[in-house]
């Protein structure tokens, strides 16, 4: 069996869990930048900028490389699932850092943040639903449709309370 083929294999077994006993001492516990961006299926850019948001971290090795701890994909997935469904970097940052030690996030932690943003996201899909339904008729601000206006923002009361769209975001 070639060198890199037999390595493919020790490092595969030693994930697999009947055989994590076996294999203790022989598995990579760290990855390196390239390894974690290519099993978190990001750029590895994407990790330095995570990692200089704070969201992740990482060490350097005696050859002064970056290595991130196994567990660090699980919250990269986190971190990914959360932007997808829209949650800020802010956001997601502070709810990591709520975590005990900043530790990786369990299921059950999981589920309390996803719990957690549940009521923003209903709220967000509530203004863009609203958004959708309006969309012909009206930009929100009333500029585009003076026929209609008039019995929305009657004397342009929209107007005085700042510029842009006031109806599309009513927290403005």
């Amino acid at each position: 069996m070639k060198k890199s083929a037999k390595k493919a294999v020790e490092r595969r077994d030693c994930c697999e869990p009947m055989n994590a006993q076996a294999m203790r001492g022989k598995c990579k516990t760290d990855l390196s930048v390239g390894e974690m961006a290519q099993r978190a299926g990001v750029a590895v850019s994407t990790l330095h900028f995570y990692e200089a948001e704070g969201l992740i971290t990482s060490w350097r090795n005696q050859g002064n490389q970056r290595r991130y701890a196994r567990e660090v994909l699980r919250r990269v997935a986190v971190i990914r699932v959360a932007q997808r469904a829209g949650i800020s970097l802010a956001v997601i940052r502070d709810a990591l850092k709520a975590l005990p030690n900043e530790r990786t996030p369990t299921a059950e932690d999981w589920s309390k943040l996803s719990a957690r943003w549940r009521a923003d996201l209903d709220q967000r899909i509530q203004r863009l639903t609203g958004l959708r339904d309006q969309l012909d008729g009206c930009i929100g601000c009333g500029c585009l449709s003076m026929g209609v206006c008039p019995l929305r923002n009657p004397w342009d009361e929209l107007g005085r309370q700042g510029p842009g769209a006031r109806l599309l975001d009513p927290e403005g």
